[in-house]
């Protein structure tokens, strides 16, 4: 095996019947990735021994690095542990240090329940697992070797796993195997297709190191543009990745927003206002306050963000934006003067800087506009004029919202640039 070869194994139903979305692969494939280690293989199995043991034995032909989460808890369904024991052959046992951490999560946490025969379950392990001790709740995690593949098995508890991955799991990897070296950066692009960027970066592509691969990873509104460097030198690969984008930036800097991991686009115009001192707000139709969400789901928009008028209904356009009917009647609620009247209103109301108002169609009726669905006005407000573009955004409407909350972050950007 030339390379360093993980597998994730998800143990539980409630996974294959769509009842939880499965992030614990995500989190443990790209931390995985930060230290030199390629998931080869992602598997989720049902809470039935046969098919676990059937996994496990597939992964282990596979990887050198097994990790499983789920299926540890107290009850007959979680399985993990004895499945575990019949395949390395084991038999489980007491961990008193594994018992005493249950016993004072009781005390703590849940004092007025006492700990049951149940709980202290908890406490038995494989008696050849390595016990990762979890602070976070009653299941441990183990770390078990057999023939050169080591198998790490973690509670699914989302932020149990996390914290254990981090605080245990990864040092123990870099502490005890030798990896290559791997490195990503990720430019962020928004306002043209994949296509075109692919035809515009032909030539620099074809011309990469073969250690250097380019992936084109298109989402609503945005590509994002992944440069995957692997090898055992790890400054020769950092020169490398940034000599080539450099060379990328260039190609695209009419179209790059960011770099992904260091900022979102969110995170470029929150940058952009704190440093002037300036503030924002913003009139949502069609976008249905999803760009209010999106603002301050970041810490500290409360210093640059004033708010959001959700202007769903045309009454609420007119009585709370003081949009004016006789517009309204004339041009429609989904046009561009409604949308600079909204753009005017709440910055006015709000005492902000800037303003984004957005109407339009994202269907699936037409309501209050004959506008054909997909139709999109985006206004931005300034401290000296008012900017509004008109856009087809498809006839998804899902598809139609996000779109449509990309290109006016976009075009704000562009008028925060000029101050």
């Amino acid at each position: 095996m030339n390379t360093f070869l993980a597998e994730i194994i998800t143990v539980g139903d409630e996974i294959l019947i769509g009842q939880i979305v499965d992030t614990n692969s995500a989190f443990i494939a790209k931390e995985l990735n930060k230290i030199g280690i390629s998931v080869y293989q992602i598997t989720s199995v049902q809470d039935d021994r046969q098919h676990m043991l059937q996994a496990f034995d597939e992964a282990r032909q596979r990887a050198q690095l097994v990790i499983v989460t789920g299926g540890l808890g107290p009850t007959k369904d979680d399985i993990t542990k004895t499945t575990f024991c019949e395949f390395f052959n084991d038999e489980l046992i007491q961990n008193d240090e594994v018992l005493e951490n249950v016993e004072q999560l009781f005390k703590k946490h849940i004092s007025n329940t006492p700990i049951s025969d149940i709980n202290r379950k908890q406490a038995l392990v494989p008696s050849k697992a390595h016990v990762l001790q979890n602070l976070y709740g009653t299941a441990p995690g183990m770390w078990m070797q057999q023939d050169g593949v080591v198998f790490v098995s973690l509670p699914g508890v989302p932020f149990e796993m996390k914290n254990l991955m981090t605080d245990k799991v990864l040092p123990k990897i870099v502490a005890e195997f030798k990896r290559p070296y791997i490195l990503h950066k990720t430019l962020v692009t928004y306002g043209m297709g994949e296509s075109s960027i692919a035809g515009r970066l032909e030539a620099w592509e074809d011309n990469l190191p073969p250690y250097i691969k380019l992936a084109y990873l298109p989402s609503l509104g945005k590509v994002r543009l992944r440069l995957s460097a692997k090898g055992p030198d790890r400054e020769q690969l950092e020169d490398a990745v940034e000599r080539e984008s450099l060379k990328l930036h260039e190609l695209i800097k009419d179209i790059l927003y960011g770099i992904e991991d260091e900022e979102t686009l969110e995170q470029v115009v929150a940058k952009l206002l704190t440093q002037r001192n300036m503030t924002l707000a913003t009139a949502e139709s069609c976008t249905g306050g999803r760009i209010a969400e999106q603002i301050t789901a970041l810490p500290g928009a409360s210093a640059y963000y004033k708010g959001t008028v959700v202007s769903y209904s045309t009454e609420v356009k007119i009585d709370v934006l003081k949009v004016q009917r006789d517009a309204i009647n004339e041009h429609s609620v989904v046009s561009a003067e409604i949308a600079v009247q909204m753009a005017e209103s709440v910055k006015h109301l709000m005492q902000s800087h800037f303003a984004i108002a957005t109407t339009g169609n994202a269907g699936p009726s037409k309501g209050d506009s004959d506008a054909d669905i997909g139709t999109v006005y985006i206004a931005i407000a300034t401290p000296k004029d008012i900017v509004v573009e008109k856009f087809s955004m498809g006839n998804h409407r899902e598809r139609i919202v996000q779109k449509t909350v990309h290109k006016a972050l976009e075009m704000l950007q562009k008028e925060i640039l000029k101050f």
